[in-house]
């Protein structure tokens, strides 16, 4: 939507929660500015490889920010915050957003009462580990410890696990979105802005559905179970000559037709007709499903299955998922003005008007500081040897 183009976010932001979530935003076609201090700056900066050569562009930063400017600026410092004040009033920002820890708002001047004297209707959003009257650090994994996601993953006799992605921090970076989006159509009907506090721990408890239910209910103790599913059967991996496969069969109807492929009619059991019976049964059941499908290739099982109606999935590596024909096709790509380097990125979750438009490209990751001269220079109007003065004093 072209409105997008018009609205401007100021995100105080490091790690990942905030980044992803700006990040998305700017798929929309927003102005993203990210503010980092001047002399730390984004920790995250920092991880992964040297891949460009140079300090603070790191290959872990280049994943989450493409499509930003960046500019620094000290708000521990008297004139940083004042400085602050003139980014909200001439910039006219629209969402100011900050994963800081609660404690530091007021000192830092970027409390939602500060800033909303400055500008009425700004969208103000603060994303915490567990919420603005905590200032308990969290990282995304420490979350998964202790909403229980790491409980539920994993090998029944095994030690828990974290889960492939940081779900606690994408995860809230999502819910944020969809808030954010709340409360811009609430401002376009009322003209009102608002303050809205997000906890990355009520975020990732709130997935977890049917645990929850289950085990506050009626007292059952849902915990992990490796590849198997609690409450289907079959549902698991299962190896085939060349690789492995995911077959999930979601009801009885689907399980008749499973028994009629060839190799596996021996299955056609009275007591698996139903799916309590095969839950029942479950490991014995998946130990001879294996030692069939170890026959088969992985495309003999899919093109099986497939033709059955029956839910296949070769279990793909990255470098499988990236030759998807719904993968290859719409992903994200970036080219550094500077070395020309191109990267690439994940599908967006659907395809912005704003992607569409500039051909699935967003502007490169920002290096630290790069817009500093034209945020204060073009935008607040300084002259050079006021910027100069700034840096000078690590104001910015």
């Amino acid at each position: 939507m072209d409105i997008f183009k018009k609205m401007t976010v100021l995100s105080l932001e490091q790690a990942t929660v905030l980044p992803y979530l700006t990040y998305r935003l700017a798929m929309d076609g927003m102005n993203i500015i990210r503010l980092e201090h001047p002399v730390y700056g984004d920790p995250n900066r920092l991880i992964g490889e040297n891949v460009l050569g140079e300090e603070r562009m790191n290959s872990y930063f280049l994943a989450i920010n493409s499509g930003k400017k960046a500019i620094t600026l000290n708000l521990a410092d008297p004139k940083g915050q004042d400085i602050l004040k003139e980014l909200i009033k001439k910039l006219d920002v629209d969402i100011f957003a900050t994963n800081q820890l609660p404690r530091n708002y007021e000192k830092l001047g970027i409390d939602y009462e500060t800033l909303r004297k400055i500008k009425p209707d700004i969208i103000w959003l603060g994303v915490t580990g567990f919420g603005p009257q905590s200032n308990e650090a969290a990282y995304d994994p420490i979350l998964q410890a202790r909403s229980g996601l790491m409980d539920l993953t994993g090998e029944p006799e095994g030690d828990p696990q974290v889960l492939g992605i940081p779900l606690p921090d994408m995860g809230t970076s999502e819910h944020c979105y969809g808030l954010i989006m709340k409360a811009l159509l609430k401002r376009s009907l009322t003209g009102e802005g608002e303050r809205i506090d997000v906890s990355m721990f009520m975020s990732s408890t709130s997935w977890l559905t049917v645990p929850i239910t289950l085990t506050k209910s009626f007292g059952k103790k849902i915990t992990r179970r490796g590849n198997t599913h609690e409450f289907f059967a079959p549902v698991s991996v299962y190896e085939t000559n060349n690789g492995f496969v995911y077959i999930a069969i979601g009801n009885d109807r689907q399980w008749k037709s499973f028994t009629k492929l060839p190799g596996f009619e021996s299955l056609d059991k009275p007591e698996y007709e139903k799916n309590a019976g095969r839950i029942a049964d479950v490991k014995n059941l998946n130990k001879m499903i294996n030692e069939f499908t170890k026959k088969k290739s992985t495309e003999e099982m899919i093109e099986l299955c497939n033709k059955a109606t029956i839910p296949i999935s070769k279990v793909n590596t990255v470098s499988d998922v990236l030759k998807d024909p719904y993968v290859k096709d719409a992903l994200l790509t970036s080219i550094d003005p500077r070395t020309k380097t191109q990267i690439w990125m994940p599908p967006p979750p659907y395809m912005t008007p704003f992607l569409k438009e500039n051909d699935q490209t967003l502007s490169f990751p920002p290096r630290f500081g790069e817009h500093n001269e034209e945020i204060y220079g073009k935008s607040l109007g300084y002259s050079k040897a006021e910027i100069q003065e700034l840096k000078e004093n690590r104001i910015i």
